[in-house]
């Protein structure tokens, strides 16, 4: 997998405000807000900062969250976890292998086979449809 390094400056100039806070300085979008947190649609949600291929449709489901969720990454190496204890919380923070940027957190309540959550920020993806 290829790493992006940009300067700060040039992520501000490729991303949007909402796009920026959320990859770059690790921020949340609202529940029930993003684009694709009811979606349907079939294809690989790929990371809107760089376009690496992250997660599949056939991995999403309805968690009830308001946020999509998978149950595992397109490919594993696609993804690094990282312990996160901001906010008095201890989550396991997801981001993209390739350029760093956040994309959400997962969780060990999801369906089977993996158990798995991702609980993923719309505005850290682009849809390509199948």
């Amino acid at each position: 997998m290829t790493e992006v390094v940009k300067t700060d400056e040039e992520w501000r100039e490729q991303l949007t405000p909402e796009q920026y806070e959320v990859l770059r300085r690790k921020g949340t979008e609202r529940a029930g807000t993003g684009k694709y947190a009811y979606s349907k649609d079939d294809g690989m949600y790929r990371c809107a900062a760089c376009g690496a291929a992250l997660f599949s449709s056939d991995a999403k489901f309805e968690s009830g969250t308001g946020w999509p969720s998978f149950t595992e990454p397109a490919v594993a190496e696609a993804v690094e976890l990282h312990e996160d204890r901001k906010f008095g919380m201890r989550r396991t923070e997801v981001t993209c292998r390739a350029c760093g940027g956040h994309l959400g957190h997962v969780f060990p309540d999801g369906p089977g086979p993996t158990g798995q959550r991702y609980c993923i920020n719309s505005v850290s993806l682009e849809l390509d449809p199948s």
